[in-house]
């Protein structure tokens, strides 16, 4: 049996080994910079781990800890319990943070689960699904080409032979899916060369957290057998298209969805529009979260790429089915937030996300009329419409002095910013080959 056990799974970690025949688990948690750290445990001693965790020295973990901090322990979840479908003897579980015996508040995991039962407690669901595109890389003595040395045309997007020349790597990863039981749905070559994406179904928002740290693994894994590197970098290459991580979501009651209604034009409720006031809202501190690093400045707002289309938004605005928007409405009852991309800690994203939606609704915030324009032609003409940051310098102040996300990143705020403003800082200290380009005969 290769799967991913239910998210009502009572069973021991050890009657689990038993049953799937594993020999080893990969207890894993996610930093506050993306990161995955893991131990790998033989089965045979994972009794005393699934109780007191699996230790780790704080400070190698980019969590905000020192050197003179207790080992935190990993505790697996046995819900997020996935078995390698390449290495079926192992098997990986996401892992809550504790200290001294306590839930850590910093750590991101932790971080969304409490914004989950705030949500919970209201009476919702929060599902999304994520789109993880990814470029398979070939590395070179001079750096990083497109693996494959055929796919160069301007227009790759959707292109069949770029797809089917990868036919191999990509049906390897749908079959695993399919597996893993994430029911994948479909796959294409995307708009830049060798970027694919693979589609799964959506689900509650923690089992896609938990699923998109293991897709990244997977990919990453199956890439190195063949040589080459696959990347979820938001903006490797200046003139092609980025990567994204587009989040789709809705709320839900039980089995209805409350994002719904059949009478509305966009098919969204009015709690759907509070919901999506309180994200635009909070857009510009949710920069910081949902693109998160240097590089994803170089795909937010970027000129124009070879393919004649960025793909990314520049403005705080949500349309119908329109891709240059923020926020776009592909039907009734979803929405999809392009703000995200590939470099994403999906835990903070989702909890940043979520709880802008939860202060729209809590607030009735009215997100205003929806734009039927193409905003990369037209963005102009509506000059008191905010835009997005421009570098993370200015994400990071803008998350600063959101009170809302702080609240919600709790004692990971003061962390996160401090990783963040070093990471600014050590980019600022580099002397760039443009540079001297342009300014070595000053």
């Amino acid at each position: 049996m290769v799967g991913t056990v239910t998210q009502t799974q009572t069973k021991p970690l050890a009657e689990l080994a038993k049953e799937l025949k594993l020999d080893f688990f990969l207890v894993s948690f996610t930093d506050l910079l993306g990161g995955t750290r893991a131990k790998l445990v033989p089965a045979a001693k994972i009794n005393a781990v699934e109780s007191d965790g699996a230790f780790f020295a704080p400070f190698a973990c980019y969590l905000g800890l020192g050197p003179d901090a207790n080992d935190i322990a990993a505790i697996p979840d046995p819900n997020s319990l996935i078995v390698l479908p390449w290495q079926p003897n192992v098997a990986w579980v996401a892992s809550d943070v504790y200290l001294n015996s306590e839930l850590f508040p910093a750590a991101p995991r932790v971080i969304f689960k409490q914004v989950l039962q705030q949500c919970q407690s209201l009476g919702y669901s929060y599902k999304t699904g994520v789109e993880a595109e990814f470029m398979l890389l070939q590395a070179t003595g001079n750096g990083y080409q497109v693996a494959d040395v055929l796919d160069v045309a301007a227009r790759p997007c959707y292109d069949q032979l770029n797809l089917m020349r990868q036919f191999d790597f990509i049906s390897t990863i749908v079959g695993y899916l399919e597996q893993l039981g994430w029911e994948p749905y479909q796959c294409d070559h995307e708009d830049a060369n060798g970027q694919f994406e693979i589609n799964w179904t959506y689900n509650d928002a923690l089992i896609t957290a938990d699923r998109h740290v293991f897709f990244k693994y997977m990919v990453k894994t199956l890439a190195e057998k063949q040589g080459l590197t696959a990347t979820f970098m938001p903006k490797p290459f200046s003139h092609l298209t980025g990567n994204g991580a587009h989040v789709h979501m809705s709320l839900w009651q039980e089995s209805a969805n409350v994002f719904y209604e059949a009478s509305d034009a966009m098919g969204l409720s009015p709690l759907a529009y509070e919901f999506l006031g309180g994200v635009l809202s909070h857009a510009r501190g949710l920069a910081a979260l949902c693109s998160p690093t240097i590089n994803s400045y170089r795909r937010l707002g970027a000129t124009m790429t070879s393919s004649g289309s960025t793909w990314s938004p520049r403005y705080v605005s949500y349309g119908g089915n329109n891709r240059t928007h923020m926020i776009r409405v592909p039907e009734g009852g979803r929405f999809e937030c392009r703000l995200v991309d590939g470099s994403v800690n999906l835990y903070l994203a989702q909890a940043g996300l979520l709880a802008a939606g939860m202060d729209g609704v809590k607030h009735q915030l009215n997100p205003g009329q929806p734009i039927a324009e193409n905003m990369f032609v037209r963005g102009t003409e509506f000059p008191d419409l905010p835009t997005l940051p421009t570098s993370l310098l200015e994400a990071l102040r803008c998350l600063d002095q959101d009170e809302l996300l702080m609240k919600t990143l709790g004692e990971g705020a003061k962390t996160y910013l401090d990783f963040k403003y070093q990471e600014w800082d050590s980019h600022n200290a580099e002397v760039t080959r443009w540079e001297l380009e342009n300014y070595v005969n000053c």
